[in-house]
């Protein structure tokens, strides 16, 4: 019986260009997909677009269209960039699509029915550009007003939230904490890398599960709930049903859901929504009744030299530029070797450009235009028959070989494609060392050997085979030129791969073509940059007469500024005030021949008030003196500046003395 196996990327938020990081994973699901169907499994490979949400409405109106003619016009530029990346999906699942609408709508009735979603009210910090709700401690930056009160803030994406308080139906995560705890501990393998498990448990699990928000009021795309029209259903219900609804779920033709569920299930998606894949998925498929996947593959990110990508600062990569630029199968190659797996990896020019003139042209190309021309040469183009142990050095290449195929399938199976790569590299370095070794163009000599010359040159292309079919996933262009220029047709099997598998009375090409021509390292590194900087908003010239200079108060002449006497004033003692929470007093030498006292509201900035005993601040010496908290008087201000929910004391050079004017 054919085993099934069933691969999924996340389905991707339409709210702008899709960069290298989408490419990455739908790439990376693309070789593993590839990958099993050449294993002999029968493979289902979905990817997609998640099109519900407040964002897609707002991006909609922005553009003057509906939000069904917008996600339509990104759905075409997905799938002619996934064409371009040659993604070989066998669905293309779209949110807005009638079947997955219809199950949705059934599967919340279902879970209502069941009371596993239960109507409450939802009040939080939401984010539209996440389409996520955080509370107060989640938020990476808190803005306060005046008076300390939390005004608004800013989510660990760095997009800025607002307060929504609406009525939500809830899914009752809570009442299933304890059985999905028990499933991880039956299948410490279902989250990949290691050590992301471990995040989930300790971050959201272990602290409580809180019931999940599940609709919304504020906006209207989205699936109307059909008992409660006025809501509709929230992303994170919609948007996960779409992995089996794609298959036939809860649909009249439900073969592929039959089939493929019940075999061989991963996921893979990017580690800033595993919580949702790993916490809300399991937990929606325990409410229903259906199996959970075998495997969720939580990838890190590309970032750039000086950070995550982003239009501002002209840092982001475009796959098409790259493609067009440098052909397909590089891309392929850099992306799936060079981010480790469970951590992120950084995309420099410099390496790109570097992995193609060294990896896969010096490589890979120079070792097959090698082998085509000596076996040209040598023996009129015929490959001569593969035997073994000819020469001294033919035992440890094919060691090598056997070793690296065993490497590859355990690497592969492992969804760990750096070290899947390393192990094709360890099997083409060994090869070029075997030229090296054997020197053909001595043995080809009268007074040469011409047996040991025949055997160099059998596995001089049975190791090129090898490698063609290694990498036939990852790279379908290469892999198909390498066995064309050796004489052999497009038919590959992978499960029993050896050296010794050369078939007889092959020729190879009359003239090999280089697969990678060597590229001008300089000129290459800055097309790229000058690619990346395109997009960057151009900085306009700067005329100062046409700055619109922005003031919270009303504009003052000079002479109201010279009235103000900012002198420079050393801190000599500070305490807190007894029966304040805001308030420091000071003791300040300020040049006036005793001290003098100012009370200031900053306690909660300086919790150890102390290191600013010492510092010389700024203060203003000429305001009225004031009575506070009854018995203190306090003659003067200490000038602070204050930027989100931060403030700082101004302060001088140290050299500078004690009432010194500043102005």
């Amino acid at each position: 019986m054919t085993k099934s196996f069933y691969i999924t990327t996340p389905i991707y938020y339409p709210s702008g260009k899709l960069h290298i990081g989408s490419a990455y994973t739908t790439i990376a699901c693309d070789v593993l997909a590839r990958y099993k169907r050449m294993m002999n499994y029968d493979v289902f490979y979905l990817t997609g677009l998640d099109e519900h949400g407040q964002k897609i409405q707002q991006k909609a109106e922005e553009a003057g269209i509906t939000p069904q003619a917008y996600v339509d016009g990104m759905a075409v530029g997905v799938k002619e960039l996934w064409q371009l990346l040659d993604i070989s999906y066998d669905k293309f699942i779209r949110t807005t699509d009638d079947y997955h609408e219809k199950v949705v709508a059934q599967v919340f009735e279902r879970l209502l029915a069941q009371d596993d979603i239960y109507l409450g009210e939802y009040s939080g910090w939401y984010s539209v550009s996440d389409e996520e709700f955080f509370t107060e401690s989640q938020l990476a930056e808190v803005f306060r007003d005046e008076n300390g009160k939390v005004i608004g803030g800013v989510a660990p994406s760095g997009h800025e939230v607002e307060w929504v308080s609406e009525e939500s139906y809830f899914l009752r995560l809570s009442k299933y904490q304890d059985r999905l705890v028990e499933f991880f501990k039956s299948q410490p393998d279902f989250i990949t890398p290691d050590g992301r498990l471990n995040e989930m448990l300790k971050n959201f699990i272990e602290p409580g599960l809180e019931d999940l928000a599940v609709s919304r009021t504020t906006f209207t795309w989205g699936v109307p709930v059909p008992s409660n029209p006025k809501h509709v259903v929230y992303v994170w219900i919609d948007a996960l049903l779409n992995y089996v609804t794609a298959l036939g779920y809860g649909q009249e033709d439900h073969e592929n859901f039959d089939k493929f569920w019940n075999g061989t299930v991963f996921h893979m998606v990017g580690k800033d929504i595993l919580r949702f894949h790993s916490i809300y998925w399991p937990i929606l498929l325990m409410m229903l009744d259906i199996k959970l996947p075998e495997r969720l593959i939580a990838h890190g990110w590309f970032v750039m030299k000086d950070g995550k990508m982003s239009k501002s600062k002209g840092n982001v990569i475009y796959p098409e530029m790259l493609v067009e630029r440098f052909g397909l199968d590089p891309l392929r190659y850099y992306l799936m070797r060079s981010l480790p797996v469970g951590s992120d990896g950084t995309f420099t020019p410099e390496d790109y450009v570097a992995r193609i003139n060294y990896e896969l042209a010096n490589d890979l190309g120079n070792l097959l235009n090698r082998t085509v021309a000596m076996i040209n040469k040598y023996f009129g183009g015929q490959v001569p028959a593969y035997v073994e142990n000819v020469t001294v050095f033919d035992a440890d290449l094919a060691k090598v070989v056997e070793e690296n195929i065993a490497e590859y399938h355990k690497q592969m199976n492992a969804v760990d494609y750096p070290r899947a790569l390393e192990a094709v590299w360890n099997i083409i370095s060994r090869t070029n060392k075997y030229i090296d070794e054997t020197a053909p163009w001595v043995l080809a000599k009268e007074d040469g050997d011409k047996e040991q010359l025949a055997a160099v040159m059998a596995h001089l292309a049975a190791s090129l085979r090898v490698v063609a079919h290694l990498i036939q996933p990852f790279m379908m262009n290469t892999s198909n030129a390498i066995m064309e220029q050796l004489g052999l047709g497009l038919d590959f099997d992978l499960e029993n791969l050896t050296l010794a598998g050369f078939p007889e009375n092959v020729t190879v090409v009359a003239k090999g073509t280089p697969i990678f021509p060597r590229l001008d390292m300089e000129e290459e590194i800055a097309y790229i940059q000058s690619q990346m900087t395109a997009g960057k908003p151009q900085e306009k010239e700067w005329i100062p007469e046409e700055v619109e200079l922005k003031s919270e108060k009303d504009e003052i002449k000079f002479e109201d500024f010279d009235k103000v006497e900012i002198r420079v004033a050393e801190v000599k003692e500070v305490e807190r005030v007894e029966g304040s929470d805001k308030l420091l007093r000071f003791r300040l030498d300020a040049g006036d021949g005793e001290d003098r006292q100012i009370l200031s509201g900053i306690a909660k900035f300086y919790p150890n008030e102390q290191e600013l005993v010492g510092k010389k601040l700024q203060i203003v010496a000429n305001l009225k003196p004031r009575k506070m908290m009854k018995k203190y008087v306090s003659q003067g201000m200490i000038l602070s500046a204050e930027y989100g929910d931060q403030l700082t004391v101004l302060t001088v050079d140290p050299s500078v003395p004690n009432g010194s004017i500043i102005g």
